[in-house]
């Protein structure tokens, strides 16, 4: 699994994976049906802010002591280094917000009760609270893995796009990035 530090189109810093954004796997229950339609309602989530999350829990999986981020070799080690904890720490940080507001909002969704079906607004509200736990264990745990940071001659080129403004480039460089690192939807995470 590749993991990559970039920039996007707004120049704000993306964490993601090589590998494809997927339903949360839970267990079945006897409302196999509700939490069905909830994983579909959760991939409506914008890829942008799916795969970064994803991408936090799938660096759980890993078992080096180490942690291998393409960048695009603006920054030398050492600031790249900083930036990515502070990036992390904000992310952490936003985790935290998340589950506490979600954990606010949970028992409000017994006002939907009454309603005829499935209590769809409490399986999405519990999957992305899943979701957002996940991901913020996932982080603490990057956090105290080393972090090992590659230059990636076409992110560089990716980044000297997006500060030119060169929006023509665009799909040709992320088509470029995508074949070389087998990546999906590279577009909908980095530009549009």
């Amino acid at each position: 699994m590749t993991f990559f530090f970039v920039r996007d189109h707004k120049h704000d810093h993306r964490f993601f994976s090589s590998e494809p954004p997927k339903p949360v796997e839970i267990k079945r229950s006897k409302a196999k049906e509700a939490w069905a339609l909830a994983k579909k309602k959760l991939m409506l989530l914008p890829q942008r802010t799916l795969r970064q999350e994803q991408a936090f829990y799938r660096a759980l999986k890993i078992k080096d002591p180490s942690v291998r981020i393409h960048y695009s070799g603006f920054s030398d080690e050492h600031r790249i280094e900083h930036k990515f904890r502070f990036f992390l720490n904000k992310q952490r940080t936003k985790r935290i917000f998340y589950l506490i507001g979600e954990a606010i909002v949970l028992p409000f969704t017994a006002l939907t009760m009454p309603l005829p079906g499935p209590n769809i607004s409490f399986y999405v509200l519990a999957l992305l609270m899943i979701t957002h736990w996940q991901s913020f264990i996932g982080v603490r745990d990057i956090l105290k893995k080393e972090h090992e940071f590659v230059v990636s001659p076409l992110l560089t080129e990716w980044e000297n796009a997006v500060k030119a403004h060169n929006e023509a480039a665009f799909p040709d460089i992320l088509g470029r990035i995508e074949t070389e690192f087998g990546l999906t939807g590279l577009g909908k995470v980095l530009w549009k």
